[in-house]
């Protein structure tokens, strides 16, 4: 099944995702490519454990939820969401049985080594979601990435490197057959914890069911009022940025629907903020429901901003509540 952000809950619980197989082991893959590796990693075991997948290309998840729904695989998820993201606000402590990572991009260039997913930071995040006696499997056939990741592993001072074959259902996956060809073998690494930090989740709250809670302003705005010359609005905050990036008028009656860019981390969502005329008089401005939005404080920040903007333009502000 193809999961959409808004579908999560953060965290996740076992027995909402896989009802049917919520003891199992549960494997996060990162990059899963079109989806070859977990078919062939699990086939033949009587008991398969639960899985998620992670991939931003969108091309790939359709690939690989076809495959899995192929190979009867009903007890594993795929998502278009950033690795980062999964790990620290879906995925509980100590949940993961394994973490799979099978030729990500090498981000080879020097001014781009941060882009790397394989760097401390990352090995620290996952130490704290791994159960004891799971791991991290990094198969590449990137030397020097490798390298490099390893010396990561180690720097995180939470990581032990265990240099392995890689698995054959590795071998098996789309890069490692082009690689193969080439004459470039791969190389792989087994990063088992040697502790468990306390990473705690962060706070992603799920859209509201609460009318009340939607982050939302009630203001009264002047007459007359024009959102025709809107231009690109930029608010930075402590670990969110937000762009307005543009206002459209409804054709039908006197509303606004306010885009919105809002960046917190590697969690990216596009969200539409309504400007809507009321019976008394009053002006709404509220997160549209549309597109699923996940609330957090960027998304919340985001509405504030509309609500700034509105003011900079004369409306007064009677209430708000994000």
């Amino acid at each position: 099944m193809i999961l959409r952000l808004q579908d999560l809950h953060f965290p996740e619980e076992a027995a909402r995702l896989f009802p049917d197989t919520p003891d199992r082991a549960l494997y996060l893959e990162i990059g899963f490519g079109d989806g070859r590796f977990w078919p062939a990693f699990v086939e033949g075991l009587p008991d398969v454990p639960n899985y998620l997948g992670v991939e931003l290309s969108g091309v790939s998840l359709l690939k690989a939820a076809r495959r899995l729904r192929a190979a009867g695989l009903r007890n594993a998820h795929v998502a278009k969401l950033p690795a980062t993201v999964m790990l620290e606000s879906v995925i509980a402590p100590g949940r993961l049985s394994g973490i799979i990572v099978n030729f990500p991009d090498p981000w080879p260039k020097a001014d781009h080594l941060d882009q790397r997913l394989l760097r401390a930071p990352f090995f620290r995040l996952a130490a704290s979601r791994l159960k004891p006696g799971g791991a991290v499997l990094f198969t590449t056939d990137h030397q020097e990435y490798f390298e490099f990741a390893c010396r990561e592993a180690e720097a995180s001072g939470v990581m032990e490197v265990r240099l392995e074959p890689p698995p054959a259902a590795a071998l098996a996956t789309k890069y490692a057959l082009k690689w193969r060809d080439l004459g470039i073998e791969a190389q792989h690494a087994r990063f088992v914890p040697t502790a468990h930090p306390a990473v705690p989740l962060h706070a992603v709250t799920p859209y509201p069911d609460q009318e009340a809670q939607v982050p939302h302003a009630i203001m009264t705005l002047p007459d007359p009022f024009d959102l025709s010359d809107f231009e690109r609005v930029t608010v930075r905050g402590e670990h969110h940025t937000v762009v307005l990036l543009d206002a459209y008028r409804s054709l039908r009656r006197d509303e606004y629907t306010v885009l919105a860019h809002v960046e917190e981390g590697e969690l990216i969502q596009e969200v539409l903020v309504n400007v809507t005329g009321r019976r008394d008089g009053s002006t709404l401005v509220r997160l549209a429901k549309f597109g699923g939005p996940v609330i957090t404080a960027g998304v919340k920040a985001a509405v504030g901003a509309v609500a700034d903007e509105l003011q900079r333009r004369g409306a007064v502000l009677t209430h708000h509540g994000y």
